[in-house]
């Protein structure tokens, strides 16, 4: 009788792995995900949104936002999404470590050509099992941002939201964001 063991990395194995400034590598459920460097488009939108956000925040300290960061979700799970916003009430108990070690309260990613699947799929599962509240995605390609809010373990798709329309959310009251500012 043949017997299948599959080897799950653990964050220890992740860390162990020397550093490529090509690749984003990621650890999900214990497979090592691998994505090429995102491009310039994903960056501007990048940087008009967490401008957005962060000028946002100044009037409104209700949280931090942070681009790229480590987030260490469980033993098996390492994952760098593009933005992160954490409530002022949680940051002390998730940031350790230079990482945040558990789900921030808002994930933000910007779709790339080869990222597209697993992010809205992969990623998104992910976030949902542990208990982001709110996850954004970023489609530059047909200037959209796509809304999902937890329901249970499963980020349910709110709406789809473009050009004039305003980008709002219950974790950060007040905020009121033009959808094509993001991609000027």
């Amino acid at each position: 009788m043949a017997v299948d063991i599959k080897y799950l990395m653990t964050v220890a194995d992740f860390e162990a792995l020397p550093y490529d400034e090509k690749h984003r590598y990621e650890l999900i459920e214990g497979e090592l995900h691998v994505s090429p460097a995102p491009g310039i488009p994903h960056q501007l939108a990048l940087n008009n949104l967490q401008f957005e956000l962060t000028n946002y925040l100044r009037k409104n300290p209700v949280g931090t936002v942070v681009p790229g960061p480590n987030a260490v979700l469980s033993n098996h799970n390492w994952v760098i999404p593009d933005i992160v916003f954490v409530t002022k009430a949680r940051w002390n108990s998730l940031v350790a470590d230079d990482n945040f070690n558990g789900p921030p309260d808002l994930v933000i990613e910007v779709l790339s050509p080869g990222n597209w699947k697993h992010d809205l799929n992969t990623k998104r599962s992910l976030y949902g099992k542990f208990g982001v509240l709110e996850y954004w995605v970023v489609d530059v390609r047909n200037q959209a941002l796509m809304i999902f809010r937890l329901n249970g373990e499963t980020l349910e798709e709110i709406k789809t939201i473009r050009d004039d329309e305003r980008l709002e959310s219950p974790l950060l009251p007040d905020l009121s964001i033009r959808v094509g500012d993001i991609f000027s």
